[in-house]
């Protein structure tokens, strides 16, 4: 059975099918934060998700992370490892785009266990 969680006007920002929780692409809110700083608030905004669809950053299966600017890399690496400890680290991916939206650093998808 498929549940949705948190519709917003364009789309869910959880849908969940066999115990697996899928979230829609997370930015942050302050485009005014470096990469770090965007990362760090897109890392909150999955703890919250996270908790209010009954899972936790334990729980990440894999994550899918686009960036605008490489060499602002290790920003986003640091505030990743600051946020999630080394036990729990999902399968990840790091994709280069050429634009994700006005001064959009980063996009963070992933998906969790329940």
């Amino acid at each position: 059975m498929i549940k949705r969680y948190i519709q917003t006007k364009i789309n869910h920002r959880v849908v969940e099918y066999n115990g697996v929780l899928y979230f829609g692409g997370l930015v942050a809110d302050d485009k005014s934060k470096n990469m770090k700083g965007q990362t760090e608030e897109i890392c909150a905004k999955i703890d919250t998700l996270l908790a209010e669809v009954g899972s936790s950053k334990e729980n990440l299966l894999t994550a899918m992370i686009y960036i605008s600017d490489f060499t602002a890399k290790d920003g986003m690496n640091e505030a990743w490892l600051e946020w999630l400890p080394a036990e729990y680290l999902p399968t990840r991916a790091t994709i280069g785009v050429a634009e994700l939206g006005k001064d959009t650093l980063i996009e963070v998808v992933v998906s969790a266990a329940r």
